[in-house]
C-alpha cells in the first residue's frame, strides 16, 4: 500500500504497486488491470495521481490502453536468439506457444529491381511471393513477405496452404532447398499505414524491420524476405565471441 507521510510521491508510489503486481504475476499478461476510478478509491486519491503513475507505465511498456475497455498488462517480448536458421514457426513452436498464419497474399510475380539484385536474378524473372501476417498465441506479431525463385519450387502454391504449413519445412522436405546460413539486417522504424492496421498497434509503436536474404548448399541464394515485427512484443539477442 501507500505511505502519505513518505518523500516518495503518491503516483510513484501507486506506480510501483502496479509494477509488483504485474511481476509477481497478481496482474497476468493480457488481463485488464483495475480501473483508475477503482485504484483512486482503493488508495483514496485522486484519479489523476492514478492517471499519472499509469500513464508512465503504459510508456515503460508494461501496460497498454484500449480504446473503451481500459488498460491491460502487456506481454513480455519474444526474445529471439540470433544463432541459429529458424522459421517464425520453429521458433514460436520451440517456447511452446501457438504459431499461425494469415495469408494476405500468394502469386508468381515478375521480380522487381531490388529483389532481383538479392537473389541475383535478372529484373522481371519469376519468384514466389507469399505474404503473410505472423501471429503467437492470436496475436498479430509481424508481418512477412518472402520472395523465393519460382524455377527451385515450382507448383509450390497449387500444393500447400501457407497459413497452416511451415514454407521452410516444405522447401526442404518437397524441394531440398536446405538453409545453410543468411544474410541478415535489423533496424528500427516507424510503422507505415499497412502494418498499423495489421498489427493492430498506435504510432508510437516501434518496428524492428528485417531484411533476410537465405543461401542454400551451394552457396546461392533462393529467399528475399522482408519482415516487419512489433517492437513492443519482440527483440533479437545475439551472442558476440572475442576475436583475440
Amino acid at each position: 500500500m501507500i505511505t502519505r507521510d513518505s518523500a516518495v510521491p503518491l503516483y510513484i508510489q501507486i506506480k510501483e504497486f502496479i509494477r509488483q503486481n504485474i511481476l509477481s504475476g497478481a496482474y497476468s499478461e493480457n488481463t485488464r488491470i483495475p480501473s483508475e476510478r477503482q485504484l483512486s478509491e482503493q488508495f483514496e486519491v485522486s484519479r489523476l495521481t492514478v492517471t499519472k503513475a499509469i500513464t508512465e507505465l503504459v510508456t515503460e511498456g508494461l501496460l497498454h490502453t484500449r480504446v473503451g475497455k481500459g488498460t491491460f498488462v502487456t506481454p513480455g517480448k519474444i526474445n529471439q536468439e540470433l544463432r541459429t536458421l529458424t522459421s517464425f514457426t520453429e521458433e514460436m513452436q520451440r517456447r511452446g506457444q501457438a504459431a499461425a498464419s494469415r495469408v494476405l497474399y500468394a502469386s508468381i510475380d515478375p521480380a522487381e529491381e531490388e529483389v532481383a539484385r538479392a537473389l541475383a536474378l535478372v529484373p522481371g524473372a519469376k519468384v514466389m511471393v507469399l505474404k503473410r501476417l505472423r501471429l503467437s498465441d492470436g496475436q498479430a506479431i509481424a508481418l512477412e513477405i518472402s520472395h523465393i525463385i519460382d524455377a527451385l519450387c515450382p507448383n509450390i502454391l497449387d500444393n500447400h496452404d501457407f497459413s497452416c504449413e511451415s514454407l521452410y519445412q516444405v522447401l526442404r522436405e518437397e524441394y531440398g532447398l536446405n538453409m545453410t546460413h543468411a544474410q541478415q539486417t535489423i533496424e528500427a522504424r516507424r510503422a507505415t499505414v499497412t502494418e498499423l492496421e495489421l498489427l493492430k498497434i498506435d504510432s508510437h509503436t516501434p518496428i524492428l524491420s528485417m531484411t533476410r536474404i537465405t543461401f542454400n548448399e551451394q552457396d546461392a541464394p533462393f529467399e528475399y524476405a522482408r519482415s516487419a515485427y512489433r517492437g513492443d512484443r519482440y527483440k533479437f539477442n545475439a551472442v558476440l565471441h572475442s576475436v583475440g
